[in-house]
């Protein structure tokens, strides 16, 4: 199966991770390379990363070497619409990420989208725990968990400017963090 590469390693600041890649990504090789996507528009306007990246598998792994900024997802089977995924995605898949999450401790893991946290939690073993936007009462290991809306074209009812707004209170809290 043709899937993404993960962009992970031992001591990241944050941990981006989306519901499963795009059709568009696997081809591209990198996260977020539908045009259309918002993701690396608002990444570039919320403070995160000092410069401006395009869209890219160098700058993919810039955010990695160089601002300790990961990508992953709750499901690696592509697809054009996360509505395609099933259930056997999720049971396959989701048990997989959460022992990568174990095994990484990212300080941050930042999920695209509610439905990519509560589908994560429903076929990992985590508690059940209400989801809101922003940090979460709860974390995954010694992980906090931090959710925005999903950058996807798909998910027109967010705005760049709300998802801007969403990526500059993940800077505040990464910045918090880095303070203490």
């Amino acid at each position: 199966m043709k899937t993404l590469l993960d962009y992970i390693d031992f001591e990241l600041e944050i941990l981006s991770i989306g519901l499963n890649p795009s059709t568009i990504s696997v081809e591209r090789e990198f996260y977020f390379a539908n045009p259309r996507n918002r993701f690396w528009k608002a990444l570039n306007a919320s403070g995160l990363i000092s410069e401006e990246l395009l869209p890219s598998v160098s700058s993919q792994q810039k955010l990695l070497q160089e601002y300790k900024i990961g990508f992953t997802d709750v499901v690696k089977r592509h697809s054009s619409m996360g509505k395609d995924l099933c259930a056997n995605d999720y049971k396959k898949w989701a048990p997989k990420l959460l022992k990568t999450i174990r095994q990484y401790q990212p300080k941050i893991c930042w999920f695209h989208g509610k439905i990519a946290m509560q589908k994560f939690q429903q076929y990992s073993d985590l508690k059940k725990n209400q989801i809101q936007w922003g940090l979460q009462e709860f974390q995954i290991g010694n992980s906090l968990v931090f959710v925005t809306p999903n950058p996807s074209p798909a998910n027109a009812a967010y705005s760049l400017s709300i998802l801007i707004e969403w990526y500059q209170k993940l800077h505040a809290l990464h910045c918090e963090m880095s303070d203490e």
